[in-house]
């Protein structure tokens, strides 16, 4: 027989996510894991098929046990939600009745409001298969429907449980656009930057010959500047094109790319080669007279 807990036992941190009859362990424990996400902790459970506890379920709730072991099993619906003020049910098609429907993001709104006011909510999610009957979806105060598409509506418990979790968390953000972290803050570039890279990169590519024909350059150089200044560069974004640039500037069809460092910049080659011939001069050159040529050891005459 299903082991019934006093639901008073839990502080409540949100609303409960009540399941009715689950089939499946392994989709338990993926609705503990979405609600541990998102900050929720109370599940409650209607009669489960295959009894509780469950070690797929622990296993899939991939270490939000403290979420598997404040599972409350309960004989009936009603007495799952005996404590609760308020309660969505969730479902996929329309039902009879006059209850309001409402979407995600509206019902967690109504769901962080209720809470504010100190009364006890839950969200009530149905079998695998076919979901709530009317009379259980009667137990319920309002319904949330999920915008999917009609010819395939059908959602996981878990997927549909990770939604709802997920807009409880962001009704309670100051910022709904708020996010855990953010990327790194960058300086802008002040217009001397910019202006030193558009001529740096305009000589570089006058010398690759790349403003041809010699009429069209300077519309060529306004849309070459059009599109580097809409990005809005911040100053390191420039130092690394600005890298770029200058290395490939280094490489010629003479010397193209990987047939040498980068330092070996093909401009220089003249100047490094006289200095090589220089040197191999030197080298080869007569040592002249004997009595020229410093002694031996170069120590004096001790060492001869």
């Amino acid at each position: 027989m299903p082991v019934t807990k006093d639901p008073e036992s839990i502080p409540s941190a949100g609303p409960a996510i009540i399941l009715v009859e689950p089939q499946l362990g392994e989709n338990i424990g993926m609705v503990a894991r979405a609600m541990a996400n998102f900050g929720l902790a109370e599940l409650r459970l209607v009669n489960p098929r295959d009894g509780w506890p469950s070690e797929k379920a622990r296993a899939a709730a991939s270490r939000a046990d403290h979420v598997i072991d404040a599972v409350k099993v309960f004989d009936d619906l009603g007495s799952a939600l005996a404590d609760l003020n308020f309660v969505f049910a969730t479902t996929a098609r329309q039902r009879d009745g006059f209850k309001a429907v409402r979407g995600p993001v509206e019902a967690g709104r109504v769901l962080r409001s209720r809470h504010g006011l100190g009364q006890r909510t839950g969200i009530l999610f149905g079998r695998e298969r076919f979901g709530l009957y009317n009379d259980e979806v009667g137990l319920a105060d309002e319904i949330v429907t999920f915008p999917v598409d009609p010819d395939f509506s059908s959602l996981n418990i878990a997927q549909a449980a990770l939604l709802m979790s997920y807009e409880w968390m962001k009704s309670g953000l100051e910022d709904e656009t708020k996010t855990n972290f953010a990327g790194p803050e960058m300086k802008p570039a002040s217009k001397e930057e910019l202006h030193g890279l558009f001529a740096y990169l305009e000589g570089a590519l006058e010398a690759r010959g790349y403003f041809r024909p010699a009429p069209k350059k300077p519309k060529m150089v306004d849309n070459l500047r059009a599109v580097l200044t809409r990005a809005g560069f911040a100053e390191p974004e420039l130092k690394v094109l600005r890298g770029i640039i200058s290395s490939l500037d280094r490489f010629s069809p003479a010397m193209p790319r990987g047939d040498g460092s980068p330092g070996d910049d093909p401009r220089r080659l003249p100047a490094a080669a006289a200095r090589a011939g220089k040197a191999e001069a030197e080298r080869q050159a007569p040592a002249g007279d004997d009595e020229d040529a410093p002694p031996l050891g170069g120590m004096g005459t001790d060492n001869d």
